[in-house]
């Protein structure tokens, strides 16, 4: 039972980066890190995100997982495996509820879901603004720009053409992680 909030179930609850600024969240990493969970969503805050989505309207899991999808430009794909067990979670301590409605599972968030949304206060704001979706999908066109050029050289069969579109590609990788390395 989560009666016991801060006892037993901190780990669930408290995200790592609570106590910590927007700005020092991410400070630190390089290369060679596995950083696949703080460039999506720092660990500890899909809690507040689906809670968030469920405040709008009831959903099911697959639609919670399609909409997070969507809202990040498909740069998060959260699984299944990370949200149901969270969903469940949050439905035995309180947080939500959920019944079946044509074979799915719908959440409802509860009131007490909406007092932990309401404590999270600026921090769910700094979660959801930290990437901007328009810039995340004015990314995925420039990168998808990318592709069909490299493509459309590829297919040209030019052997000096694909070594320096392969050059070009390799000095702006370096770039890009010269980019990432940056202290904010």
């Amino acid at each position: 039972m989560f009666l016991n909030l801060h006892h037993h179930h901190r780990h669930f609850f408290a995200s790592e980066h609570d106590d910590m600024s927007p700005r020092g969240r991410f400070r630190g990493h390089r290369f060679g890190r596995d950083l696949r969970d703080e460039q999506r969503t720092p660990r500890g805050d899909t809690k507040y995100i689906l809670l968030r989505l469920l405040a709008e309207q009831p959903r099911h899991g697959y639609e919670l997982i399609k909409e997070l999808e969507a809202r990040y430009a498909g740069f998060w794909k959260p699984s299944a495996g990370s949200i149901y067990p969270t969903l469940q979670l949050l439905e035995e301590g309180g947080y939500l509820t959920s019944e079946q409605q044509e074979g799915r599972r719908v959440y409802t968030i509860t009131d007490s879901g909406r007092q932990l949304l309401a404590e999270q206060g600026d921090r769910l704001d700094w979660i959801e603004t930290r990437q901007k979706p328009e810039q995340l999908f004015e990314l995925k066109k420039a990168i998808a720009d990318v592709g069909a050029a490299v493509m459309q050289v590829a297919r040209s069969g030019n052997l000096d053409k694909v070594n320096r579109v392969r050059d070009t590609l390799s000095r702006v990788k370096r770039e890009i992680y010269l980019i990432l390395a940056e202290e904010e």
